[in-house]
């Protein structure tokens, strides 16, 4: 055990990645489960509040437009949902401890999108946090999760420029366009700030999560960087963030802001924000409402299972037990697929 350890922190110390069959201490198995199915169930949170616009925008192509970014969403939690996977996670699990509460996803989607501003506004500012958080996880110490990310950061990229196009859209158009996204961006501000988590000194996992640099970056660090780079992107759009205290500081070379409401993201992560009932509500009737096709999704792969066995009356029962096995895997992966589609649609329809 103590040559497996020694090995595992040399890893670490080294830079290089901790693959699914290396042996790694409990504590990291359990903090890595942990983040990568967060992360896994904020994605497919996060397909409700823009979800509900999709019958609502303005013309074709917007909808065309949030329809793939819903989907690509959908998509990330896949990924990481498989990622989660590779560290012995079950994935029916992970959504049953969701929809109980056990598990916490994103508190950034548990406030409503009251207006067609507020996708824009989503897209610019929270997959603007998600980038600034999500980019230096491709160099995360463990190895499915970091190459996860590579595409998931390109991905969210895209909708971040998605999203500041829509807003410099809206900005030519209409004084009533123009005060629809500044009220967006008045709403939206102060809980993109909180997606990075906790300060420093508050937050319980950070010192660990440094040291086996599954984090390149402390929260306080990232949110600054979230900071610094939306402060110019803000002046291009002509809006005012609603921060009184933000400022450039010369002597730091960093924009000085505000305080941020501690409390507030306290009491939405614990269940009491705007949104926290019904976004659990729709992902848990999503759920049973696809029970049917993860049924039917069973039956066929143990169906297609059987057609392939060499003689499926004198399979040994190794031989049969291992079919069932592959069959059980394609369920898995064939229920997670239509699971994705139902939600999704059920989302969307939400």
């Amino acid at each position: 055990m103590a040559d497996l350890q020694r090995h595992f922190d040399r890893t670490i110390e080294q830079d290089r990645r901790v693959e699914p069959r290396d042996w790694m201490p409990d504590g990291y198995r359990a903090t890595m489960v942990r983040q990568i199915a967060q992360h896994a169930h904020s994605e497919i949170i996060g397909m409700q509040p823009e979800g509900e616009w999709i019958t609502r925008a303005p013309t074709l192509r917007r909808k065309a437009i949030l329809l793939a970014k819903v989907q690509d969403e959908a998509g990330h939690g896949l990924y990481l949902y498989s990622a989660a996977e590779t560290l012995g996670a079950d994935r029916s699990e992970l959504t049953a401890m969701l929809i109980e509460g056990r598990q916490k996803y994103s508190s950034i989607f548990n406030y409503p999108t009251l207006g067609y501003a507020d996708v824009g506004v989503i897209g610019w500012l929270v997959d603007g946090a998600a980038i600034c958080n999500q980019v230096p996880l491709c160099r995360s110490s463990y190895g499915p999760y970091a190459r996860a990310m590579i595409r998931i950061c390109k991905e969210e990229s895209f909708h971040q420029r998605q999203g500041y196009e829509l807003l410099l859209t809206m900005m030519k158009g209409t004084p009533a366009q123009r005060d629809m996204v500044q009220d967006a961006v008045n709403r939206w501000w102060w809980p993109s700030l909180m997606m990075f988590g906790p300060p420093d000194d508050a937050s319980p996992n950070t010192a660990r999560s440094m040291a086996w640099k599954i984090k390149r970056h402390t929260n306080d660090e990232l949110r600054q960087r979230f900071v610094d780079m939306t402060v110019p992107q803000a002046e291009v759009l002509g809006v005012t963030l609603p921060d009184p205290e933000l400022r450039w500081n010369p002597e730091r070379g960093h924009h000085d802001f505000g305080p941020v409401d501690w409390s507030e993201l306290k009491r939405v992560i614990s269940g009491d924000g705007p949104c926290n009932a019904r976004r659990v509500a729709v992902r848990r009737s999503a759920h049973e409402d696809g029970a049917w096709v993860r049924e039917a999704a069973v039956a066929h792969a143990r169906k297609t299972a059987r057609r392939t066995a060499p003689d499926a009356e004198t399979t040994s029962a190794d031989a049969g037990a291992t079919v069932m096995d592959v069959g059980t895997t394609n369920a898995d992966a064939g229920a997670t697929s239509a699971d994705a589609g139902t939600a999704a649609g059920a989302e969307a329809r939400a």
